[in-house]
């Protein structure tokens, strides 16, 4: 049963992963173009295509892609409140707001963990290969919290240091989520 769920959790964490990166690479404006774009497009328009028949696109944002990413996590959580211990009262509300609350949060926290590994790739690839095909996204992704941060610390020795405060800052808040 737990390899069972185990498998479970990885695909719809893998899938999940996928629609909420194909939603934060539109919101960053990272091209789809290159081999990263291609493969998210891909693995997703199975979901995507037929929500935006459903959930069109407003103010040039991919709800489509947020809205699969949330489905797939609503079923996860519910799957996960079904075989746990928690007691499920009469009380459908309050059972459906905390599978809510469940999918929110792991969503919140999923975005976070991606935010991290593009702040990661991006610091790697600037000192390895920074023309790399993976470069050009990774920055996209990771400009959005870096460009605050590089206004207050000053670079030291020709070293950015902002990506290390942003990683830490990042794994402070997924205490608090």
């Amino acid at each position: 049963m737990e390899a069972i769920f185990f498998l479970v959790d990885a695909v719809i964490s893998f899938f999940c992963t996928l629609f909420l990166l194909r939603f934060m690479m539109q919101m960053a404006r990272v091209s789809f173009a290159g081999q990263l774009g291609d493969f998210v497009i891909k693995l997703t328009n199975w979901g995507v295509k037929p929500l935006r028949r459903i959930v069109p696109g407003v103010g040039g944002v991919d709800w489509a892609s947020l809205i699969a990413a949330l489905w797939l996590q609503l079923a996860l959580a519910g799957v996960l409140l079904a075989l746990s211990s928690v007691p499920i009262t009469a009380d459908a509300f309050g059972t459906l707001l905390m599978i809510l609350m469940l999918a929110v949060r792991a969503l919140v926290r999923l975005a976070i963990y991606i935010v991290i590994g593009a702040l990661i790739l991006q610091a790697v690839l600037s000192w390895v290969n920074p023309y790399s095909p993976l470069a050009g996204p990774a920055n996209q992704l990771a400009r959005p919290i870096l460009a605050p941060l590089q206004r207050f610390i000053p670079t030291i020795s020709g070293i950015d240091l902002s990506p290390l405060v942003a990683i830490l800052l990042l794994n402070l808040l997924l205490r608090y989520v």
